[in-house]
């Protein structure tokens, strides 16, 4: 029962909006329920009628004592006045009626049973499916506002497994579980219930036996948890291991890795086979052993028939009630079984609504209209864990001006990226746009003053217009043309099937690597924001088309402040003010030509990239 609370607590809010639905499925489940009862009486009645002689009331057997045997007989009695013409009888003549309703009377109480049970079926999972894309689309919510250190801790697959898979397990649990959690109890109270009014202490005998299955399921829950444990991590690194392999399908091929991938998919997919099959065992075992227990208590009642004398209709309704108690019983038995499975998909979707972003939203953020003074870093330092990729960073960057960033790789440059993006808060320090910090910003409108041109290009399976309007909600269809001309990517787009309205496939594969950074600089170019900032825009460039696009680059940076990261140190030219970093602290800083002729670090770079002598033979 404590199961079933925390998966229904847990799944309330999403199933909450089809409650209607929901509730008249789990209504038509309790009536499906009580059809059982209907069934036997109908199989004890014809019986009845099949022997007459040997029939004896329905009060006059063993059944319960006192008030309880005297409503039956009431009931009966009515029951049989008005049913008595409809039914045939061994020994009298038919008419058209007892014809009808001895056609009928078994029939139609099967029809409204599978009827019932089929509404009830087809609600809850109305409900169900509904509830599951809730209950998705919750958690990608969930998962945008997380800080990027819970994706830099989390894999691909976790994520994935998460969405679909987690969220899949749960609403199968709630649509199927909550049928099974009305409709088998109900099933039970109501065969119990038709034994008792036959023979009460055979009754009790039966139910004992029944409630003996219990303790074996409940083993057989703990073992099915932890099958299911394993099979989601087992999973998880499988999903992963697929969006690694695919996504860098081309190193694979290239370093003929294809062998090495399948072994590890092989081991992984063993590891799911062990773990899989020990959830088959869990489920499986649950059967023979109530089959078992089961006949224990068929072959109590047939001792028991045999002792007392039985009547055939008595002994028949009997046996009908106990092999329709079985399917109920062993549903409720797999019940059992899938919410421990299921809990661990709700402890892991639980886990994600209790994450919490390391950067929040500030409570009262301050109004940002525009950017109009600078941006300042004061003694700033970070770290990502333990180890400081910052130290002590005091920069000033006024409106309009342009700063270029360069040093060695993980010396903490695109660090200041994120700083200024505000993915993460400084460990000491602060960042401040216009004089006021960040942290006191809301984040869609920090963002608004600004776009990034990344090294890490990043394209959607959209056409090519709507790839750069993700840059500006809202951009026209004249605002992105002209933002691709700027990026001195028009005469390529109009090369294209469809031009701007051609699709280029995940991840823009359909398109060569300058071509995809060039609608990335199209994208920021089209957001028209006053902070333009690039992360190696032009690696991927070759030497012509970097000329061309960074030329495009400087048009656009006129009158807005650029912050510009690059190895490629012939990109800094223009640049008002270079910082050198190394190890997180800033060594060098000035022009172009001063850090050239004072021979220190950014010097020895630009010697490296065969600049040096070409600038300052000397």
């Amino acid at each position: 029962m404590e199961k079933i609370i925390n998966v229904l607590r847990f799944g309330w809010p999403y199933l909450r909006p089809y409650k209607q639905r929901m509730f008249m499925g789990m209504l038509l489940a309790a009536v499906f329920g009580l059809s059982n009862g209907v069934f036997v009486w109908a199989t004890k009645t014809v019986l009845d009628r099949l022997v007459p002689d040997a029939a004896s009331p329905l009060a006059a057997t063993t059944s319960m004592p006192g008030i309880t045997s005297e409503w039956a007989a009431k009931t009966k009695a009515v029951a049989d006045e008005i049913l008595d013409p409809w039914l045939p009888l061994k020994g009298r003549p038919l008419d058209w009626r007892q014809v009808l309703g001895g056609l009928l009377l078994l029939p139609l109480p099967v029809f409204l049973r599978g009827a019932v049970g089929y509404l009830s079926g087809y609600c809850l999972m109305w409900a169900g499916e509904r509830m599951l894309n809730n209950l998705r689309t919750a958690v990608l919510k969930k998962l945008n506002t997380l800080s990027l250190d819970y994706f830099h801790r989390s894999t691909m697959g976790d994520l994935i497994t998460r969405i679909h898979g987690d969220a899949t397990v749960l609403r199968n649990c709630l649509s199927n579980g909550l049928s099974d959690a009305v409709k088998d109890p109900t099933t039970i109270v109501t065969l119990c219930t038709a034994m008792c009014l036959i023979d009460w202490k055979l009754a009790l005998a039966v139910m004992t036996f029944f409630s003996i299955a219990i303790i074996p399921m409940r083993l057989l829950s703990k073992k099915a948890r932890r099958a299911s444990q394993g099979l989601v991590s087992a999973s998880i690194s499988q999903a992963s291991m697929l969006v690694e392999a695919f996504t860098g399908i081309r190193v694979v091929k290239a370093f003929s890795l294809e062998g090495e991938q399948v072994n590890r998919f092989c081991r992984l997919s063993d590891q799911l086979v062990h773990h899989g099959m020990k959830g088959v065992q869990a489920r499986g075992m649950g059967h023979p052993v109530i089959e078992t227990i089961s006949m224990f208590g068929v072959g109590v009642i047939v001792l028991w028939i045999i002792y007392t004398g039985q009547t055939l209709s008595n002994t028949s309704a009997f046996l009908m009630s106990t092999l329709l108690l079985y399917q109920p019983v062993k549903r409720l038995a797999a019940l059992n079984i899938m919410l421990s499975e299921s809990s661990v998909s709700v402890d892991r979707l639980m886990h994600i609504f209790q994450e919490q972003p390391t950067v929040k939203e500030p409570p009262q953020p301050k109004h940002l209209p525009h950017f109009t003074t600078s941006l300042r870093f004061e003694d700033v330092s970070f770290s990502y864990g333990k180890q400081m990729v910052l130290h002590n960073i005091n920069l000033d960057i006024p409106r309009g001006f342009k700063l270029g960033i360069a040093g060695e790789s993980g010396c903490g440059k695109s660090t200041l990226i994120n700083l200024l993006f505000r993915f993460y808060d400084p460990t000491h320090g602060r960042v401040t746009m216009d004089g006021i910090d960040l942290r006191g910003i809301a984040g869609a409108d920090l963002r608004a003053q600004m776009a990034l041109v990344s090294q890490e290009v990043v394209l959607f399976d959209l056409t090519v217009a709507e790839n750069i309007a993700c840059g500006r909600r809202g951009a026209t269809r004249a605002e992105v043309e002209q933002a691709a001309r700027m990026a001195d990517a028009h005469s390529f787009i109009m090369q294209l099937p469809h031009g701007y309205d051609s699709r280029i496939g995940e991840r823009g594969v359909t398109l060569s690597g300058g071509q995809r950074q060039r609608l990335s600089i199209a994208r920021a170019f089209v957001r028209n924001a006053p902070i333009l900032l690039l992360d190696e825009a032009t690696a991927s460039l070759d030497s012509q088309s970097e000329g061309e696009v960074q030329a495009a680059i400087d048009r656009f940076a006129e009158n807005r402040t650029v912050v510009t990261i690059a190895h490629r140190l012939s990109t800094l030219t223009a640049c008002d003010r270079i910082i050198v970093l190394d190890r997180g602290r800033i060594i060098e800083e000035g022009t172009f030509t001063d850090l050239l002729q004072k021979r220190g670090a950014f010097a020895a770079m630009a010697q490296r990239q065969g600049m040096l002598s070409a600038i300052d033979p000397a």
